[in-house]
């Protein structure tokens, strides 16, 4: 690579790194506390559990669940019902004013096995809150989302160009050198360049997925009126199905369990809203294994029959949407591979904190060199001119 590549490498990384590198910081401070976000909740009381009750304990009908809900809030309509991955003794109810996504909601936990309302987790205060928002959308809503999508797609320009420069960087030293005997700056840079290489793969995977997850409100919208929408195409225009002439809601997640043995329930859209037409109960299963519990599959159950009306695969965008999610925050190998994202998240905030700091400290250098350049020339003991000294201004 010739001195001309170097150089206009040198300026993508340079930029690219500028723009993104105050967001990456923010983003990587506020998903560290996220990685824990079971852990912390523990912590601070604010995570709940279902109470242990002897093993065969008879489960309540998910309609008296529902109603459990309700009774709490008479005035909103439920609009999912979701059950933990980790915890199949609790339902989750999210009650709302509209069956549209709204941020205006509450979220009831409700025991399975009693249909006793357990607890209310907060959805818009406390630390955790605000970490989540800060991490996902910066309280900006879809625009915030996107705006730090492309800031991960400048990460990756950065993530790049740095393995691009580093192969000419290190020709003349060994792999991992830092120069301790050297100057501040000096030193910094090699242990820039150092984490920089060895966080290299898990920085792009979790720019990557976390550029991917800025889209999900867009990726979803599309699978709606593209796939979902040609299915419920027959239904389009329909008022959404009046309470009083539902089936039982249990009989609709019955039906949905038999159509595909061996997957279990992830939550459930009712009549009208976002995943679901105003015809149907929506319900989305998952698989058992840590990988295929991530992968959902839509089953169309008619709200006033129970009968299954359709069971689409979903589409691969979908897929690697809800493929990226976990990964983003490492929870497919439990404490210890929480443990390995934290550890390299810290190596990349120094990554991104050291870059800072060189260019602050050269930009300061560059700045006190055109200051002594400009000083004007003085006269020697002679009478003769000579320039002022110039502060020499080293890598």
């Amino acid at each position: 690579m010739n001195s001309r590549q170097i150089k206009t490498w040198a300026w993508v990384h340079k930029w690219s790194s500028l723009v993104c590198t105050v967001f990456m910081l923010l983003l990587c401070l506020t998903g560290l506390p996220l990685i824990f976000h079971h852990e912390i909740g523990h912590l601070l009381g604010t995570e709940i559990e279902s109470k242990p009750m002897p093993a065969g304990t008879p489960r309540a009908s998910l309609d008296r669940v529902m109603e459990a809900a309700k009774a709490r809030f008479p005035d909103r309509m439920v609009q999912f019902v979701s059950q933990p991955e980790d915890d199949d003794g609790l339902w989750f109810v999210t009650l709302t004013h509209t069956p549209e996504p709204t941020d205006d909601y509450k979220s009831i936990a409700v025991d399975a096995r009693t249909a006793e309302v357990v607890g209310q987790p907060p959805t818009d205060e406390g630390f955790m809150n605000l970490m989540f928002r800060l991490h996902i959308d910066l309280f900006a809503g879809l625009p915030g989302k996107l705006f730090l999508g492309f800031m991960g797609l400048l990460l990756l320009v950065a993530i790049v160009s740095g393995v691009v420069l580093y192969a000419p960087f290190m020709r003349k030293l060994d792999f991992g050198t830092v120069r301790r005997d050297r100057r501040p700056r000096l030193k910094w840079l090699d242990m820039h360049n150092l984490l920089g290489i060895v966080t290299l793969v898990w920085a792009f995977v979790v720019g990557g997925t976390g550029m991917i997850n800025t889209w999900a409100d867009l990726i979803v919208q599309y699978w709606r009126y593209d796939q979902l929408g040609a299915l419920l195409a027959p239904y389009k225009g329909q008022p959404i199905v009046p309470m009083a002439e539902r089936a039982p809601l249990q009989a609709s997640l019955d039906a949905a369990l038999a159509r595909a043995p061996g997957m279990k329930l992830s939550f459930i859209a009712f009549p009208g809203t976002s995943f679901s037409s105003p015809h149907h109960n929506t319900v989305f299963l998952r698989g058992n294994e840590p990988m295929t519990s991530r992968l959902l599959k839509p089953v169309l159950v008619d709200a006033k029959t129970s009968e299954v009306t359709a069971s689409p695969q979903l589409p691969w965008y979908l897929t690697g949407l809800l493929v990226s999610q976990p990964l983003h925050f490492g929870d497919y190998g439990g404490m210890p591979m929480q443990i390995i994202w934290a550890l390299l998240d810290i190596a990349t905030i120094v990554v991104l904190g050291s870059g800072l700091y060189l260019w602050l400290k050269k930009a300061k250098g560059a700045s006190a060199s055109a200051a002594d350049a400009a000083v004007p020339a003085v006269h020697g003991p002679h009478g003769l001119s000579r320039p002022a000294p110039v502060a020499k201004v080293r890598a």
